[in-house]
């Protein structure tokens, strides 16, 4: 999706959105209040933002095997860990709200589908050393740097693969028996989103949370998450722009939120 599309998406986003005034459902209107839009400062958040900052300032270079929808910035497979960390990572506005969110709802298990430089990933394993993450990197230059940041903050309950989604996540869905917290965010084209989303939503229940990223970073991601907001097992779901959260408990009316994050 080129710029002037990205920003029109944004403008109508705006002006589609509701404050904490607009929301009927006590459910999201406690959740948006209480989780989405805290600004409470954990101790770790600047362990795990030194991490970054180190990265965008790094200017090693790795070889990058693309497996997903390509980059729409680097044309060439050799690219500076900082160039990586300055397009790749996610804010951290929405990295911790992951964070926030795991806190909240205390998954047993979480998958991550797309671990890059592990930022994203150490906001999901910090809040809680007991659960478990399995987060899934196809390249295996950027997730040897993904361990080292690991290892950095001695995560001990990360679960590093290095493979690509399509064989990894059907042996994975064999020994789970249900998914508690799924961030989709690695293979950004509509095909591969709602394939994944379809595998993995056979194994969501009632308190299963899915979290999909860059719902509009192009004109086939925006297809996938309106597919995705219809199927059937879904009640509510809430649109924040960069992030599109996912809600599977029947007690939840089938309703769909546009928020102003």
């Amino acid at each position: 999706m080129n710029k002037i599309n990205f920003i029109l998406n944004y403008v109508k986003y705006l002006l589609k959105a509701r404050n904490q005034h607009g929301i009927h459902s006590p459910y999201v209107y406690e959740l948006f209040n209480n989780v989405i839009k805290d600004q409470t400062p954990f101790y770790v958040f600047s362990d795990i933002e030194s991490i970054r900052a180190k990265l965008l300032l790094t200017d090693l270079e790795i070889e990058v095997s693309d497996y997903g929808a390509g980059s729409q910035i680097h044309s060439s497979n050799r690219r500076k860990i900082s160039a990586i960390a300055k397009n790749s990572l996610k804010d951290p506005k929405y990295a911790q709200l992951l964070f926030r969110l795991v806190n909240r709802f205390k998954p047993q298990n979480v998958l991550e589908l797309g671990t890059s430089l592990g930022i994203s990933t150490l906001y999901l394993a910090t809040p809680n050393a007991k659960n478990v993450i399995t987060t899934v990197e196809g390249c295996p230059n950027v997730a040897k740097v993904a361990q080292v940041n690991f290892d950095k903050l001695g995560c001990k309950n990360i679960r590093l693969v290095n493979q690509q989604f399509d064989a990894f996540l059907p042996e994975y869905l064999k020994m789970v028996s249900s998914l508690d917290f799924v961030f989709f965010d690695g293979n950004h084209t509509k095909e591969a989103t709602l394939r994944y989303f379809n595998w993995c939503v056979e194994k969501a229940d009632a308190k299963s949370i899915f979290i999909f990223d860059d719902i509009y970073w192009s004109n086939g991601m925006k297809e996938a998450w309106q597919e995705i907001k219809q199927h059937p097992k879904v009640t509510t779901t809430i649109d924040l722009f960069a992030v599109g959260i996912v809600f599977f408990n029947p007690d939840l009316s089938k309703e769909h939120f546009v928020l102003r994050y």
